[in-house]
């Protein structure tokens, strides 16, 4: 039988722009106490286990909740503005920020730029739904105005490499519901301060026996440079036999110079294959995934970080 022909991938990479023009960290500048609570560790850090990291995050989002509460009604602006004292999706947010502080969509570039695009998303389309009239007619519309802002706030996050899925509900939120839509474009320092509370009582809490964040904008190189995470090319017939036998063959690359991470903490560089088993394949350095297997950006950089703890 023929074999079916493959869909063309379609992708944009935008970190290709950003990541030549976006400076590097500035660790070797600042003070070692203070670079290890912005995220910066001079050597590994150890597993603590299941039980320390529940209680941090019930220490932190406890902390974090109260504090963005207190500082909103304390701001004279919020009330004359009628601005709740929290929006209802940073609590999704905090579970993010204090348990799950490993995963891409914890990380500030994911918390600030994706909230932001929520926000600026969700009162643009509200406005536009004004547009054609409020009262009954606008109610008769909200529920689509709602799916359409989600919408285009997660296929935005997407193309940027900023999702984070709490700013789905920030975006469905400043649509459908009447106290945030009656902030209007206020909406958008409403959020950026909710989020910077909040990651700083992360930088805090999750830095006393954790780390916090892994990476502040990017796990790649922050210089012109081929992706760390790379599928062997369909046309190359050697790409897949080579990325198969020469996994356990001498040492892996050495680590980037210039990287948006402590490189010394992390460990190699990972080298990510194809090869023709149906499994995916995780060792020190090395990623192997079948060829047909297609993976986010997410997904690429949770098994890269995998590859970097073992």
């Amino acid at each position: 039988m023929p074999r079916p022909t493959a869909h063309h991938a379609w992708n944009f990479d935008i970190d290709r722009y950003l990541n030549p023009i976006v400076p590097s960290p500035p660790w070797r500048v600042i003070p070692y106490p203070v670079a290890h609570f912005l995220g910066y560790r001079r050597t590994k850090p150890t597993n603590t286990g299941n039980v320390m990291p529940a209680f941090w995050a019930f220490i932190g989002i406890f902390c974090a909740i109260i504090i963005v509460q207190v500082v909103s009604m304390h701001i004279p602006a919020f009330e004359s503005h009628h601005a709740p004292a929290i929006v209802g999706s940073f609590g999704a947010t905090a579970v993010l920020e204090f348990y799950a502080i490993e995963s891409p969509l914890a990380q500030p570039r994911n918390t600030f730029l994706g909230q932001l695009l929520a926000s600026v998303i969700g009162v643009g389309v509200a406005k536009l739904f004004l547009l054609g009239g409020g009262g009954a007619r606008f109610a008769g519309v909200q529920y689509v105005g709602g799916a359409l802002a989600c919408a285009a706030t997660t296929a935005l996050m997407a193309l940027t490499k900023t999702v984070h899925p709490p700013a789905g509900a920030t975006a469905l939120l400043a649509v459908v519901d009447d106290r945030l839509l009656g902030l209007g474009w206020f909406l958008v320092p409403v959020m950026m301060l909710g989020c910077a509370l909040m990651v700083a009582v992360a930088l805090v809490v999750n830095n006393i026996e954790r780390r916090y964040p892994v990476y502040w904008w990017t796990p790649d190189a922050l210089r012109p440079k081929e992706p760390i995470l790379r599928r062997a090319k369909e046309e190359d017939p050697e790409s897949a036999p080579a990325s198969a036998t020469t996994t356990n063959e001498g040492p892996p690359p050495p680590p980037p110079e210039d990287t948006d991470h402590d490189t010394a903490a992390e460990g190699p560089e990972v080298a990510h294959c194809k090869h023709d088993l149906n499994e995916v394949v995780i060792r020190p350095g090395h990623v192997l995934v079948p060829h047909d297997m297609f993976l986010t950006q997410e997904e690429a950089q949770l098994l890269e970080t995998l590859s970097r703890r073992l």
